[in-house]
């Protein structure tokens, strides 16, 4: 695929997904939007692909909207035309873990896209925040929900209603990323962990993992547990199941032949009506 808003690599495993405006900080346009739903949707039906990390070209993650056409910037749209989440699938949906490495500031629709992501790592020296409330509009991609789930609801507010930034320690020790680290560091420790999903462990297992931990939010206790036993039958006593044991018997490394999408169970798996 070609690409001019993004760039796409794909090496020992893992994807590297780089938004591409550095001359603007990376600030969202709407072809962003549609080629990193493209990527996503690449790296989601790759077997090669067992980890995603998402960054930014240059000192910025992702500035946000793009503001250079002043009023017009948040003008009316037309209903039908419009959505409030740009991005699909979202990085949720994506069967791989995906890793968002905030190599610099992430603001609005920059920030609830690292949101997306199922682990992030900030720049001590960044600023992230949703600013929209400042600017006449409100937080966006689905970020009312994902951040209260993150943070908490008292985070949440003080972030989504005030509007204001914080730097990467902070967002680190409200929860906002998983650590924090000085700008250059950060894409090294992304890739990092990348390698050690890439190479550790068994991608079946992985991405039905991240779907349920997602999905899980809006279910109960008991269809949680109906659904990891449903999907234990799926794996265990498959190839991998067997594997991951005797690697270790063997102190060697694992040797995976399950792959997402081609072994991908049934979703959802029998699940619970009552759920």
């Amino acid at each position: 695929m070609s690409y001019r808003d993004i760039r796409l690599r794909i090496d020992r495993g893992v994807a590297v997904i780089t938004l591409h405006r550095p001359d603007d900080l990376n600030s969202f346009s709407g072809l962003m939007g549609d080629e990193l739903g493209r990527a996503y949707r690449a790296c989601d039906e790759d077997e090669a692909v067992r980890a995603v990390v998402l960054t930014g070209a240059g000192k910025a993650f992702c500035a946000g909207a793009d503001m250079s056409v002043g009023r017009e910037t948040f003008a009316s749209p037309e209903r039908g035309s419009f959505s409030a989440s740009p991005v699909s699938p979202p990085a949720w949906e994506v069967r791989k873990p995906v890793i968002a490495a905030m190599n610099g500031h992430a603001i609005g629709l920059g920030m609830s896209l690292a949101l997306q992501c199922d682990l992030s790592i900030a720049a001590d020296e960044g600023k992230y925040g949703w600013l929209q409330v400042r600017r006449g509009v409100m937080p966006d991609a689905c970020s009312h929900w994902t951040l209260a789930r993150v943070v908490g609801t008292q985070q949440a507010a003080r972030l989504l209603l005030t509007g204001c930034k914080i730097d990467g320690r902070e967002a680190a020790r409200v929860g906002l990323a998983l650590e924090s680290h000085p700008s250059g560091e950060v894409l090294p420790r992304a890739l990092e962990l990348a390698r050690e999903i890439a190479e550790q462990t068994a991608p079946v297992s992985v991405g039905v993992s991240k779907r349920l931990l997602w999905e899980s939010w809006t279910l109960s206790r008991a269809a949680v547990e109906h659904l990891e036993t449903e999907l234990h039958h799926d794996l265990m006593g498959a190839p991998d199941a067997l594997e991951g044991p005797q690697a270790w018997l063997e102190r060697r490394s694992p040797r995976w032949v399950g792959r997402v999408p081609g072994d991908w169970p049934a979703w959802p798996p029998d699940r619970d009506p009552g759920g």
